[in-house]
């Protein structure tokens, strides 16, 4: 809305400069009797510039001391160079001190239009830099969790900032959404299933009056043509913010990166319950192992559990004793060894408790 006023007011301010270009005598005896063409000139112009910025896309919306940085560099460039021009024009000539003033007139609008558009449009990743000294926005407050395609289609995070352990600014870049939505429209009924979920989640989100969820818009020249991870760790360097990923992969070269990642999988693991040697569990055995006289249970959350000697109680529920517990990157294996039968035949088809042993 504030960049439409803009070129409105733009287009009325240029208005004025064709009318005042009309009665420079300079341009009327240049024109003759057609001083009009002056005013349409000023008027083309006008429309160039603005169909030039509007070619441009992904635009962002003002702030007021944007206008005024933009409007005070733009006056300052038109002075500077009025300055330079002045020698073209004698300062002992009346029409030629008109003439110049017109050209300052022109040029000042056109200059202040575009510093102000620029400063609008790039006000989030502002750096003033003078020799040796750089001066940047600093963000302060929780940092943005920027969430990646993976994660929105996994659905667990709408869960998890429902329970308010998220309270950070969830950012959704444009370009994983776009992602998102070609996913939810390819020809494959899997991963059209998949993308609408992802949409669903969004939407979730979005009416959750407890979650500020944000779509970021912008992209740096330095995201153009790389792939969706490459501009998730660029953005999040960007923002300062920390990546929310279950995607093993993005999860590794956002760490080479020194960009810091949220992975639920990592968190889901953290949570589990903690199972010590020693302790009793009970767990219902549902195949055989890869060993003899192996057997293999899970637990709700899908931990496995390897029981020795359950082999030949398939489909019981058995109470076994935990003997050691492996922590892999894929998740947690817990082992045991065969105590006794708990439960009869057709018990329910996993879970478990556990029990501390007795000494």
């Amino acid at each position: 809305m504030a960049l439409i006023v803009l070129r409105f007011v733009f287009m009325l301010v240029a208005a004025g400069v064709g009318i005042t270009l009309i009665k420079v005598e300079a341009f009327q005896s240049v024109l003759k009797d057609e001083p009009w063409w002056a005013f349409l000139g000023i008027m083309v112009l006008a429309l160039g510039v603005i169909g030039i910025d509007v070619g441009v896309k992904q635009k962002r919306y003002d702030t007021i001391s944007g206008v005024y940085f933009g409007l005070l560099v733009g006056l300052s460039l038109t002075y500077i160079l009025g300055l330079i021009t002045q020698v073209w024009f004698p300062a002992d000539n009346p029409s030629a001190v008109t003439a110049h003033r017109a050209l300052q007139l022109v040029i000042g609008m056109v200059l202040c239009y575009m510093c102000i558009s620029l400063v609008l449009q790039t006000k989030d990743d502002f750096r003033f830099i003078i020799p040796y000294v750089e001066f940047a926005k600093e963000v302060k407050g929780p940092k943005p969790y920027v969430l990646d395609t993976s994660i929105v289609i996994d659905g667990r995070i709408a869960d998890v900032v429902e329970t308010g352990f998220f309270d950070n600014v969830l950012i959704m870049p444009r370009f994983v959404l776009a992602e998102l939505q070609g996913i939810a429209d390819s020809s494959d009924k899997l991963k059209r299933s998949r993308g609408r979920r992802g949409l669903d989640i969004l939407n979730r989100l979005r009416n959750n009056d407890r979650v500020d969820l944000k779509i970021h818009d912008r992209e740096t020249p330095d995201m153009e043509g790389q792939p969706v991870d490459m501009k998730l760790v660029l953005l999040a360097k960007l923002l300062e913010g920390k990546i929310v990923t279950g995607d093993y992969n993005l999860n590794k070269v956002a760490k080479l990166h020194n960009v810091d990642v949220i992975n639920l999988n990592e968190i889901a693991n953290a949570l589990k319950p903690v199972f010590l040697p020693g302790e009793h569990l009970s767990v219902r055995i549902v195949k055989k192992g890869e060993e003899e006289s192996q057997g293999v249970g899970y637990l709700d959350d899908g931990t496995m559990i390897v029981v020795e000697g359950g082999r030949d109680h398939i489909n019981s529920q058995v109470r076994i004793l935990v003997t050691s517990v492996l922590q892999t990157s894929a998740g947690r294996m817990i082992f045991g060894r065969y105590e006794a039968v708990e439960g009869s035949q057709g018990g329910s088809s996993g879970g478990g408790h556990k029990s501390h042993a007795n000494t």
